[in-house]
């Protein structure tokens, strides 16, 4: 018990602060015109009529172009990634990147038929916030966020949002419900994550 409730502390008070700890040079013109960029190449794969396993693997480019995904994978591991080793973190960082190609791209996968499209840029301390509109059919409009720093080197997004619910708290959570389960054991984990999403 005691396991679970020092990640669930960590976890809890790291949630008060999601971004990444440095900013560059970055602008909201630069912000925006990534996230442009990156609905354009969604709406793309959603209108591609493609099957669900070649979409996911588009998706799956789509991450690796336009998402910062070493930060976002360390973010998910949380606390445990203090005991793991190098060779493990380097596995999760793979093996998470598939697992959140295939959870996310089926989610956008949704959205076939409908659209998204940019609607405002906003500074928030030091990083951006820009949010679309998703336009499906049959359903109201509703806001799809993307949090965009220049941490890395480049312009990536780092956290994403859909109807309310952030990418990171939400895999952060999910991944260590998953250690839970293998009563902490990283390696067990890494090998349902190749499964799961």
């Amino acid at each position: 018990m005691q396991y679970v409730n020092r990640r669930m502390f960590v976890a809890g008070a790291a949630a008060v602060s999601v971004m990444p700890a440095q900013a560059f040079a970055l602008n909201e013109k630069q912000a925006g015109a990534l996230v442009n960029s990156l609905v354009g190449d969604i709406n793309k794969v959603i209108d591609s009529g493609k099957s669900e396993a070649a979409m996911i693997k588009e998706f799956e480019k789509i991450f690796k172009r336009y998402a910062d995904l070493p930060y976002v994978a360390a973010y998910a591991m949380g606390v445990d990634a203090r005991r793991a080793t190098a060779a493990q973190k380097k596995a999760f960082t793979t093996v998470f990147t598939g697992y959140i190609s295939r959870k996310y791209g089926r989610r956008f996968r949704e959205f076939i038929g409908g659209r998204l499209e940019m609607s405002k840029v906003r500074k928030v301390k030091n990083y951006y916030e820009v949010t679309t509109i998703a336009h499906l059919r049959g359903e109201a409009p509703f806001d799809v966020s993307f949090h965009v720093s220049d941490r890395s080197g480049k312009d990536l997004f780092f956290n994403m949002f859909i109807e309310g619910v952030n990418m990171l708290l939400t895999e952060r959570s999910e991944i260590g419900s998953m250690l839970d389960k293998r009563r902490g054991d990283i390696d067990a984990m890494i090998s349902d994550l190749k499964k799961a999403g």
